[in-house]
């Protein structure tokens, strides 16, 4: 009999962090079963198609559907409705990945089974207990049982939480290897034709941080400095749902008039805007590390960093989101002050792989005959 292996995605960057695991475990399939489990936290009828697509992954065996709400109904649903699906389908192990709801709900649930978990991607802190996605990550790696982690700060803040070093690992990045993979579609698509984008004479922007968009007066702030560097490069800025609601709420839709307003947009899609931008300012997590690999310029609008590796020796910057310092990284930009960055150790597009060969032959243990 297959060990059955289950794998949680719920927002969209758990996408790209699952699809290369799917690739990889094929190799044992005899072995092996693994199935993708939606929760559903982050749901858009009109992108999901498009994104499963782009990472040729399968459709996912189970949906739960359990949509938005506060974190509590969040959290509280998706364990509702995953219990179920673990004590049905009976997984020898549940993987989770990243930092959203779906990963402390479902490694609660699983763990609380008796079912070992692996967390890929853990390990990583930015030391703000203000993120909720920082608690998701300290309480996953709390209880998970396996610890899969992309830079080496990682290893360092596993093990002095107390992680047992046997069951921690140092395999890359699965971002980076969904962006290698999808490159050469990046690289041919026509969304840069579409919009009579140049390269090199635009910068991709997003914003959804709470910090940065929850706050009338903060986002303004960030809205008219979107607005100086339109007089010199055409700012290109994916909407992000939670971002066109507050600028809808506070009344700032005037600002867009100045910039090149996009409703969400496709992995490739926006990888092909990636890779041809002068520089691009976020307050995202996952865009930190594809910069970095891309050797793009990113000002990080934030004053902390879990991906610390991408500022230590990458091209990303971090700049406390107050209107001064943005203004002073932004002149260091245009004077020609770019960042030259290194890709991190290990992020070389075999990340998932060298993670399906650990789960198989360490963590179960399986006879491969």
């Amino acid at each position: 009999m297959k060990a059955r292996i289950l794998s949680v995605v719920g927002a969209r960057p758990n996408y790209m962090k699952v699809a290369p695991l799917q690739k990889a475990f094929e190799r044992y399939s005899h072995w092996v079963e693994h199935l993708i489990v939606h929760t559903g936290q982050h749901y858009d009828a009109e992108m999901y198609d498009v994104f499963f697509a782009d990472l040729d992954l399968p459709e996912p065996a189970v949906f739960l559907g359990v949509g938005p709400g506060t974190h509590a109904q969040q959290t509280a649903r998706i364990m509702l409705a995953f219990e179920p699906v673990c004590m049905q389908m009976r997984p020898r192990l549940v993987i989770v990945v990243g930092d959203v709801n779906s990963t402390l709900a479902c490694t609660l649930t699983a763990v609380k089974l008796g079912i070992p978990v692996a967390h890929v991607e853990a390990g990583l802190r930015s030391f703000d207990r203000t993120m909720p996605e920082e608690i998701n990550r300290i309480a996953t790696d709390a209880i998970a049982d396996y610890f899969f982690v992309t830079e080496p700060s990682g290893v360092e803040n596993l093990r002095r939480e107390g992680a047992p070093p046997e069951r921690i690992f140092l395999v890359g990045n699965t971002m980076i290897d969904s962006l290698l993979l999808a490159l050469p579609k990046a690289r041919h698509h026509p969304i840069r034709d579409r919009f009579g984008l140049r390269p090199k004479e635009y910068v991709v922007v997003t914003l959804h941080r709470p910090s940065n968009v929850d706050h009338p007066e903060q986002l303004r702030m960030l809205l008219e400095i979107l607005s100086e560097v339109a007089t010199w490069r055409t700012v290109v800025f994916p909407l992000h749902p939670r971002t066109q609601q507050a600028i809808d709420r506070f009344g700032l839709r005037e600002y867009l008039c100045s910039l090149r307003a996009l409703p969400p947009l496709s992995y490739v899609e926006f990888l092909a805007l990636l890779v041809e931008a002068d520089f691009v300012m976020t307050d995202s997590g996952g865009i930190q590390e594809e910069t970095t690999y891309l050797g793009i310029p990113c000002l990080t609008l934030r004053t902390t960093t879990e991906r610390p590796i991408t500022c230590q020796i990458g091209t990303n910057q971090l700049v406390p989101p107050q209107a001064e310092n943005i203004r002073a990284a932004l002149d260091r930009l245009r004077r020609g002050e770019r960042k030259h960055g290194q890709v991190p150790p290990l992020w070389d597009g075999h990340a998932a792989e060298r993670i399906a060969e650990i789960i198989v032959r360490h963590c179960l243990r399986l006879p491969l005959e």
